[in-house]
């Protein structure tokens, strides 16, 4: 039987760091699995602020969305987690312009811990028709 499933990959985007695709596509749907604040050069996590990060976490969904023939208009639902819900502002912030005119249904939660000690992960689902 044929797979119904077709994983994504973007050189733009930090590989994934286990056992998962950067996102797979379903259908007319792509799932884009969370991204942290990791440099897809350097495979570590950027220096800086809450915003930094948050701007990294952007720059390598758009990489992935991109990948999976996306963009943020495309993304229906995001799902954010944090490691401080103190940080919720800022990350909405940077979070609010990358978006641009989209907006996604969501949800935020504070979760104990994240990959590599980031403060930030987002994951998205994508439409593609």
């Amino acid at each position: 039987m044929e797979s119904l499933l077709e994983p994504i990959l973007s050189a733009d985007a930090p590989k994934p760091i286990g056992p998962y695709s950067q996102a797979v596509r379903s259908r007319d749907f792509l799932f884009c699995s969370g991204q942290i604040g990791m440099d897809p050069a350097t495979g570590e996590l950027v220096k800086g602020s809450i915003e930094d990060e948050t701007k990294q976490v952007m720059r390598n969904l758009w990489e992935v969305l991109a990948a999976g023939g996306a963009t943020f208009a495309h993304v229906a639902k995001t799902t954010i987690y944090l490691t401080n819900m103190a940080d919720f502002a800022a990350v909405n912030k940077v979070y609010e312009v990358a978006l641009g005119t989209a907006r996604p249904a969501r949800s935020t939660v504070q979760v104990a811990a994240l990959p590599k000690s980031a403060r930030v992960e987002i994951e998205c689902v994508a439409s593609l028709t």
